[in-house]
């Protein structure tokens, strides 16, 4: 029970103040000229004065809220190295013993796992989140039991009370980790890119040489074995060696005592991409499509261009002198000779033998085909005819050969079985059911490769192939044009000559079997492209070893996908119909090991602001004591906690000091008195 007395003003308290100051004006003048009456008069208005200000007697019934304790356990991955958690379960339950038996006081406890995403510790946004929802004149303190790495401290909030940490870990601890500090996304192939890599010691590690092993490994191969100064950055230079996604592994043997070896390996993923993409078009002479093929490949800014048209066979007899000739001679020779393996692809557009090309030039064309190169026909009337380029040593390497008929019914381009499989034809008709329809068709019979459309009478219109390291395509027809004039509604003609001529430089997502995945949210999609109709089993070897046996399930045509569910972080390796792949599931070393040794230097400016103190685990348990707000809350063997004294107001009793009739009975005798000492005199 509380008692006051309080005041419940009837007017502002400055009319109440001027009202007094004059009473107490007015007094005094009749006191100094010597007014009879002036005494009873001015206490009569002072009374007056007083009941504006209404005195009130006030009885409270309060009952005691007890001081809140803010117990934040740490129990990120960290938190689980060596024998850290088991103290820290001990430690928790020794303070929470000690907070019980303190009088007055209620034990608020916060578990703090590892964010999602790999994250971190994230201590202080769930210390934030709690501190919202309890009374902050309440709280008394906040003991955090962690190895005082966070990974949120800029969102810290500001503390009530004083913060303590009971910091895990031992002095002796030590660990050695493996940092790469510059690693790009991407990087361009056949240039060499530069990876600032670390191999370094923390805590108190012993006495090493300073040399240490480094393993370096490629998409999963063979290991390879360096020896790299430590606590040192290592400039490595590193060339690409394929296209797509490059998975470089970096690894340090685990040496006895330090605290883990999750950290000694990095996992980087850099994709190789072509700087440019040189291509050589060569046009036997000028037709509607060759515009197309032209727009097309200078609409890639990726792509560097050398077009020739053949306009003038040099056996052309037509009178025209040689210095009046505008048009330089094609530089057959330097071409086709010294420079032919500079070019990723080559593309015949509707070329026929003219003697231009003698068949030397065209040999090394098969050679520069078999050795990695690619090389597309686009036929036209002429690949029908006796000067066909069939006709050639590029007969060896064409997957079809003409059979001298060239139909010139309408015909409507279709996938077939193997098309709608294929990623370069793969989705093309998605938006349509039907194409527009091609004018002409150069009859082939197919030799080897995959027939992706059909034309006139089932007959073939596009052949894939591969010869030796390289690939060859015929498209059987000069009218894909049409499709880019829209004719009879057109058709993807864009789409399709982008995905062929990316499929011939060996784009890695346009391949036609491949065993791929990625990562996601909680595990991997793997992925199968294939030309098959049914595929066997995936074997999947996670990074501690362990395999499992995957069944994929067909999503279209062509491709399989199953789904991994696994929290296992590191590099995971794939099996399955003679394919294989590697794909890192998150970083090697998530970021709760990136550093190990437990610290307060982190914490310690948000300590120091609210008085607070640190106290190792291992250390006998601190005492508990009272401390005032502001004053210094931890010494030698004892940590502070701020008495808050809150309480909760039950009832509250008001009476007036005077009942109304009694203070008007008094001022009323005054006034009466003054009156008659008045009269009296």
């Amino acid at each position: 029970m509380t008692e006051s007395v309080i005041f419940s003003p009837l007017l502002p308290l400055p009319v109440i103040g001027l009202a007094a100051l004059v009473v107490v004006l007015f007094t005094a003048i009749a006191l100094m000229r010597g007014l009879s009456g002036w005494a009873p008069r001015g206490l009569g208005a002072l009374l007056v004065v007083g009941a504006l200000v209404q005195p009130m007697y006030q009885s409270e019934d309060r009952t005691p809220l007890k001081d809140i304790v803010v117990l934040l356990i740490d129990q990120s991955a960290s938190q689980t190295l060596l024998d850290r958690a088991r103290i820290t379960e001990n430690r928790t339950a020794e303070i929470e013993a000690a907070l019980a038996a303190r009088p007055n006081t209620q034990v608020h406890r916060i578990e703090v796992n590892d964010g999602p995403d790999d994250t971190g510790s994230l201590l202080m946004t769930a210390l934030s989140e709690q501190l919202s929802k309890l009374p902050s004149e309440r709280i008394a303190g906040i003991i955090l039991l962690s190895d005082g790495l966070l990974h949120d401290l800029e969102l810290a909030p500001e503390l009530p009370a004083p913060l303590h940490l009971m910091l895990s870990g031992k002095k002796s601890d030590w660990d050695r980790r493996v940092t790469v500090k510059n690693a790009p996304a991407f990087a361009i192939l056949d240039e060499e890119i530069t990876l600032t890599l670390r191999i370094e010691d923390s805590g108190a590690a012993p006495a090493t040489p300073v040399i240490v092993p480094l393993i370096i490994s490629v998409d999963g191969g063979p290991p390879q074995s360096y020896q790299v100064p430590l606590n040192q950055d290592l400039s490595l230079p590193i060339t690409l060696p394929h296209a797509g996604r490059n998975i470089i592994q970096f690894e340090t043997p685990k040496v006895a005592g330090e605290l883990t070896d999750r950290n000694n390996s990095a996992l980087v993923q850099i994709n190789g991409v072509r700087d440019r993409l040189r291509v050589l078009l060569v046009s036997g002479q000028p037709h509607a499509g060759g515009r197309i093929w032209r727009n097309l490949l200078k609409s890639d800014s990726a792509v560097d261009l050398v077009h020739f048209t053949i306009l003038r066979s040099p056996n052309k007899q037509d009178g025209v002198p040689v210095d009046e000739l505008s048009l330089i001679p094609f530089p057959t020779r330097e071409l086709f000779m010294e420079k032919i393996h500079d070019f990723d692809l080559i593309i015949f557009d509707r070329y026929k033998r003219r003697g231009i090309l003698p068949a030397l030039y065209l040999d090394n064309v098969v050679d520069y085909v078999r050795n990695g190169g690619a090389v597309l026909v686009a036929a036209g009337p002429d690949f029908a005819s006796a000067n066909s380029l069939y006709r050639s040593p590029l007969s060896n390497i064409l997957p079809a050969e003409p059979t001298a008929r060239v139909i010139t019914k309408p015909l409507r381009p279709k996938l077939t079985a193997v098309g709608q499989k294929h990623p370069v034809t793969a989705n093309l008709s998605s938006d349509k059911t039907e194409w527009g329809r091609w004018l002409r068709q150069i009859e082939v019979t197919q030799k080897s490769g995959h027939i992706l459309m059909s034309g006139a009478d089932e007959r073939p219109l596009l052949i894939l192939d591969r010869q030796g390291e390289g690939r060859v395509a015929l498209l059987a027809s000069d009218h894909a044009w049409l499709w880019h004039r829209g004719f009879e509604g057109g058709g993807p003609q864009r789409e399709l000559l982008r995905r062929l001529a990316h499929w011939m430089m060996k784009e890695p997502d346009l391949e036609e079997e491949t065993l791929t995945a990625r990562a996601y949210g909680d595990g991997l999609k793997i992925i199968r492209q294939s030309l098959q109709d049914n595929i066997a089993p995936v074997t999947v070897t996670s990074p501690s070893g362990n395999k499992s046996l995957l069944n994929l399930k067909q999503t279209a045509p062509g491709r399989f996908e199953a789904d991994l569910q696994t929290d296992e972080l590191g590099l995971y390796r794939l099996i399955g119909d003679g394919q294989s792949s590697v794909v890192g599931l998150g970083p090697t070393a998530p970021r709760e090991f990136e550093h190990t040794i437990a610290t307060a230097e982190l914490l310690k400016p948000l300590i120091t602001s609210t008085g607070g103190g640190v106290i190792r685990m291992t250390a006998a348990l601190p005492g508990l004591r009272d401390v005032r707000p502001g004053r210094k809350a931890a010494g030698r063997g004892w940590i502070g906690l701020t008495p808050r004294k809150a309480f909760e107001t039950r009832d509250i009793t008001q009476l007036a000091l005077l009942p109304p009739w009694l203070v008007l009975l008094l001022i009323a005798g005054l006034i009466t008195a003054g009156w008659l000492r008045e009269g009296r005199r």
